[in-house]
């Protein structure tokens, strides 16, 4: 199957999803049918902040089609923060999209985790992964706003410095101490503190969910059905 990606928000997160995605597919013995499309970081950010998820969707809607126009069978936001027009979205595509928040509920049930710590975007935080989280309980920083706002400064200049790293890892025991069993990185760019370092707690980064569903399908093993939220072919 032909995986369409809309990148760009932000560029290290779409990396992140290059790389893991050939690293899966090679590993499996499978030829990777990749196109992605690059969505103007810039202009999410202020269609997320003015909550114009109408306007964003639009945006969306045009990217898809010309993934379809290069053969993608389905596509994938490379950004949780980027899921915020996902029903605004749906019902303009051309082609199903694959969420990357509806596979991580059942995730946590397979694990046995029942309450987990989010970082990630404002929004992300605020609504608790958009009010996914049926059969999982979730708890957030004291000040979503400040660690949201920290977490795009980085996202969009596509580096974390020593202070960043130090201040997620920081809020992140702050999340266990209030009774998570898990840190999940809610948003994508977060490998960039957290990719490598043991920090003393359990951390689960919803991207290796994500590209687990992608290659699932990518290599045949799943069906588009199973895991799409809609999009008409």
């Amino acid at each position: 199957m032909h995986i369409g990606l809309i990148g760009g928000i932000g560029p290290a997160a779409t990396i992140s999803y290059y790389q893991r995605l050939t690293s899966a597919m090679r590993q499996e013995g499978h030829q990777l049918e990749l196109t992605i499309v690059n969505a103007d970081v810039d202009t999410l950010l202020h269609n997320n902040t003015s909550r114009n998820a109408d306007a964003q969707a639009k945006v969306y809607a045009g990217l898809i089609d010309r993934l379809k126009a290069a053969g993608a069978d389905c596509v994938a936001i490379t950004s949780l923060g980027g899921h915020f027009c996902l029903e605004e979205t749906v019902p303009l595509s051309s082609l199903p999209i694959v969420s990357a928040v509806a596979p991580v509920d059942a995730f946590f049930v397979s694990q046995g985790i029942q309450t987990v710590g989010l970082l990630g975007t404002g929004v992300v935080m605020r609504t608790k992964l958009y009010d996914q989280l049926e059969h999982t309980n979730a708890v957030v920083p004291d000040d979503v706003e400040d660690v949201g706002q920290a977490y795009t400064d980085m996202a969009v200049v596509g580096a974390c410095n020593d202070t960043q790293r130090n201040y997620f890892f920081e809020e992140g025991r702050k999340l266990i101490a209030k009774g998570a069993q898990a840190v999940v990185l809610a948003g994508t760019d977060l490998n960039l503190a957290f990719d490598g370092p043991d920090v003393g707690y359990k951390v689960i980064d919803a991207l290796d969910i994500h590209v687990t569903v992608l290659v699932d399908l990518a290599t045949g093993r799943a069906k588009l059905s199973n895991h799409s939220l809609g999009g008409s072919a």
